[in-house]
């Protein structure tokens, strides 16, 4: 039986049938550190998709980091068909810094395509996109919440894409969201060159998160049993199906103040529901906070002290004979009894 050709990304070569960790060349820090993004590369001994894995564009979105290190642990992997691209830290600037940004205060998410003569954000971001999109049929990039909030476990997808959808419906996160694609984001850029990506949102930034980790790390490898890349024994398919929704809103605070949210990700509100309550640091006024519309909170933040306009609570709108409540506590019991997840691989 003939043996698949290497894969080849920037100077290097993967035998097929062995996996590697190599770094791309990015940049020299002020001080002439090189800098790289390091990639770690399965070349299956047979053939199927190319699948990269990225996380940390944010550099303070660390629970993806964490969700490709379970995944690279995994056993499923050792039979890989296709190839398998991990990228834990793309933007390690910002990772090192415990910073969103890169150390010119460019959002790389915001810098795609990217030009190889434009700003480190732009020169990162070509790089990622000739050496990583351009050699893959499929991604999931891996993000959290950040500045100080925190996300239900969800993916995020274009509308109109049934192929997309099929794939978020094999992850099986709690809630599919669709939402319309941000210019020069990675999912965008990628859509250009017909590359389908799943945006995995979870947790909140510079911390990780439990259920948040198990949901990611068992989702992709549903993803990777449905691309036919893994055997079909790995990765149990959803018992309930995913909570959909094509719309969100965010509730902002009316006032400044002290907040004491009372609900939290994953409840479902009703319209005229007492979400919270803010008051002024004497406790002389109080103003409540009541929702104006039913739906699902998928976000909230994480601080007491707010200002006037800050986003408190997100609320993705779901058809009313959704049962919000039992497709979580049934997705979160799947999880426990997932045999994927030994005691040496919990945190």
């Amino acid at each position: 039986m003939p043996t698949r050709p290497p894969f080849e990304i920037g100077e290097f070569k993967i035998e097929a049938g062995t996996r590697k960790t190599i770094d791309l060349p990015v940049s020299f820090l002020s001080d002439h550190t090189p800098a790289s993004m390091s990639v770690h590369v399965i070349h299956g001994k047979k053939p199927g998709p190319t699948l990269f894995v990225s996380a940390a564009i944010h550099g303070d979105e660390v629970i993806g980091a964490e969700i490709v290190r379970r995944l690279l642990r995994t056993s499923a992997l050792n039979k890989l068909r296709g190839t398998l691209l991990a990228i834990p830290i793309v933007n390690s600037f910002g990772f090192m810094n415990h910073s969103r940004y890169l150390p010119d205060r460019r959002d790389l998410n915001r810098s795609f395509p990217g030009t190889p003569k434009g700003s480190l954000a732009s020169r990162l971001a070509h790089i990622f996109m000739e050496e990583i999109v351009s050699r893959s049929d499929v991604g999931i990039d891996l993000h959290s919440a950040s500045f100080h909030r925190t996300n239900l476990p969800q993916i995020r997808v274009t509308p109109h894409k049934p192929d997309t959808m099929a794939l978020a419906k094999a992850f099986g996160a709690p809630l599919i969201l669709t939402s319309k694609i941000r210019p020069n984001s990675l999912r965008e850029s990628a859509h250009t060159k017909g590359v389908d990506i799943l945006v995995y949102e979870a947790g909140e930034g510079l911390r990780f998160d439990e259920i948040a980790a198990r949901v990611g790390v068992s989702g992709i490898v549903r993803v990777m049993r449905h691309l036919d890349m893994i055997s079909t024994k790995s990765g149990a398919k959803p018992k309930v199906g995913s909570i959909l929704s094509s719309s969100s809103f965010w509730v902002r605070s009316p006032a400044g103040g002290l907040l004491r949210l009372f609900k939290s990700a994953g409840d479902e509100v009703k319209k005229g529901d007492l979400l919270g309550v803010i008051s002024d640091p004497f406790g002389e006024k109080e103003t409540e906070i009541l929702t104006q519309e039913e739906g699902l909170i998928i976000g909230r933040t994480n601080l007491p002290v707010i200002n006037e306009g800050d986003g408190l609570v997100h609320i993705a709108k779901i058809r009313r004979d959704e049962d919000a409540a039992a497709t979580i506590d049934g997705l979160t019991a799947q999880l426990e009894q997932d045999p994927l997840f030994d005691e040496d691989e919990i945190i």
